[in-house]
């Protein structure tokens, strides 16, 4: 069975052969993440000795056998099984799920990756320099003008909210389950529900958690399977994605395979998902 590689992270890059590449930060040590030879491989860069980042494989076995979802289903089971790369930081999940708010993926990407080169963490890489997201330190120094430079000045007030609460209470964070996970974030002023949500399934790879009934899942759902009549609303998509997928492991898998067929079939925009 094939497998394909999601890559809807805005710290993906594609090289000019082919190749796609991310630096993740996991415990302090950067890692290279290279899709190449049909395999993710991951290399440290300094503590050899460090533990590397998690990659979770999902199995087409688990999408919903509900009839009605049948033509999005057999469209999804063609990805084969699913990889994902679990982002390793909090931080770079809370980070990306708040420069995410409001714009499309194309933009929330080139604003990403300007404000990591700007004030994060520069990794060699095969492919060249990439950048870590800055730290919540760096957050906090930052002035308007800086967050203006980077096309920021939108999530300047998340950004730094949510930069003070993660130092108060990251480590208590890191710990908690993904539902009190969800629940921690909503509490910080800026991060409502569907940021929570989306962060939250970044950081865990539970994509049970993530917002079902957002503009992308849906999209990417009527274009996989353009015969099924979706419903229009938020509400009323997310009551149908649960009726299909009534449990957590089957509500994880159509969503995932959802993300990545929109991934793939180049829907963000953006970088495309990479088929082994």
């Amino acid at each position: 069975m094939s497998t394909t590689i999601i890559t809807e992270h805005p710290a993906w890059h594609r090289t000019e052969k082919g190749e796609v590449l991310r630096v993740v930060e996991r415990d302090g040590v950067p890692w290279v993440a290279r899709w190449a030879d049909d395999s993710l491989q991951l290399r440290p860069v300094g503590r050899g000795d460090a533990s590397p980042p998690d990659v979770a494989y999902a199995s087409p076995i688990r999408l919903t056998m509900n009839d009605e979802a049948g033509p999005l289903t057999n469209a999804l089971a063609r990805l084969g099984t699913v990889a994902r790369l679990t982002n390793p930081s909090l931080w770079d999940a809370i980070t990306t799920a708040l420069l995410r708010q409001v714009v499309q993926a194309g933009q929330a990407r080139k604003v990403y990756r300007s404000y990591c080169e700007a004030y994060g963490r520069s990794v060699d890489t095969p492919a060249g320099a990439m950048a870590l997201a800055p730290a919540p330190e760096t957050v906090l120094g930052l002035s308007d003008d800086g967050f203006k430079a980077v096309g920021a000045s939108f999530n300047r007030t998340a950004l730094r909210a949510a930069a003070t609460a993660y130092l108060e209470r990251g480590e208590e964070w890191r710990k908690a389950t993904p539902d009190e996970l969800v629940q921690a974030l909503v509490e910080v002023p800026r991060i409502g529900p569907w940021t929570a949500a989306a962060a939250t399934a970044d950081y865990t790879g539970d994509h049970s958690l993530y917002p079902h009934g957002d503009l992308a899942v849906r999209t990417w759902a009527k274009r996989a399977a353009p015969s099924v009549s979706f419903p229009s609303s938020d509400r009323e998509f997310e009551q149908l994605w649960r009726r299909w997928a009534p449990d957590r492991p089957a509500l994880h898998t159509l969503t995932l395979f959802t993300l990545t067929w929109g991934n793939h079939a180049g829907v963000t925009g953006g970088t495309e998902a990479v088929r082994a």
